[in-house]
């Protein structure tokens, strides 16, 4: 088991400068500045599969119950 001091339990931890909170000006000029560097894709469409064709998936047991631990969207 390993011993903590008491110095290090008391004393505050250093605080870091903070940077300007972003909002949503930030946001948008930062896309615009890379808009330029992303390549739009070739439109493809992706046709409907049948209900009858997906089989086979699994999900493990602890992603299920974190999920179903989650709200209800609008809770």
């Amino acid at each position: 088991m390993a011993v903590i001091s008491k110095h290090v339990v008391t004393t505050r931890p250093v605080e870091l400068p903070s940077e300007p909170p972003e909002n949503m000006e930030t946001l948008r000029g930062d896309c615009a500045r890379m808009a330029r560097h992303w390549v739009a894709p070739a439109a493809a469409t992706a046709a409907p599969v049948s209900p009858a064709l997906i089989h086979g998936v699994t999900v493990p047991t602890a992603s299920a119950r974190l999920i179903d631990g989650m709200s209800e969207y609008g809770d």
